[in-house]
């Protein structure tokens, strides 16, 4: 069920927030659009094939959860989630992975609006916990994860290891 808001100090537009579980051919090319341009936005190469065919992927494998975030039926923005098993203590937990609103409709609650779809959705499966990562210096980001309740985890760093590809 889509959810609606505006930002009534401004009377902007409606927007509706709506987890696209399977797009339909339309709403998959405007996903994989909206997907390169986050993409480029974090310095990677505009790669519509590519793009496509790795968001077909992850879509068709059931990888990811879609969130939309559209407005007079144009998507504006989107975020994605993957379950993670929580072994220890037997259940799972959400990590959010995108998070991306089109410059043009930002500072209109519409990110927060999409975090929370996600919270709501996760919540509904019985989640231990919801996740979000981001660049230490993204103060814009993580004052908007503050506001909403996500806190650091003391103790914790994450390590990586690239592994060779193909």
């Amino acid at each position: 069920m889509p959810i609606s808001l505006a930002k009534a100090e401004h009377n902007a537009p409606m927007h509706s927030i709506r987890a696209m579980p399977v797009p339909t051919a339309a709403e998959f090319e405007a996903l994989a659009a909206t997907f390169d341009a986050y993409r480029n936005h974090y310095g990677q190469p505009v790669e519509p094939r590519l793009t496509r065919a790795w968001l077909a992927d992850q879509l068709q494998n059931g990888s990811l959860n879609v969130f939309v975030a559209e407005q007079d039926d144009s998507l504006v923005g989107f975020a994605t989630s993957v379950r993670i098993p929580a072994s220890l203590r037997l259940g799972h937990w959400w990590q959010i992975r995108d998070l991306y609103v089109l410059p043009a409709y930002r500072r209109q609650g519409i990110a927060r609006a999409l975090l929370n779809a996600v919270r709501s959705a996760a919540e509904t499966t019985g989640a231990l916990r919801l996740g979000i990562q981001t660049e230490e210096n993204n103060e814009a980001a993580l004052a908007l994860y503050g506001g909403v309740g996500y806190v650091p985890i003391a103790g914790y760093l994450t390590l990586t290891l690239s592994l060779p590809v193909g």
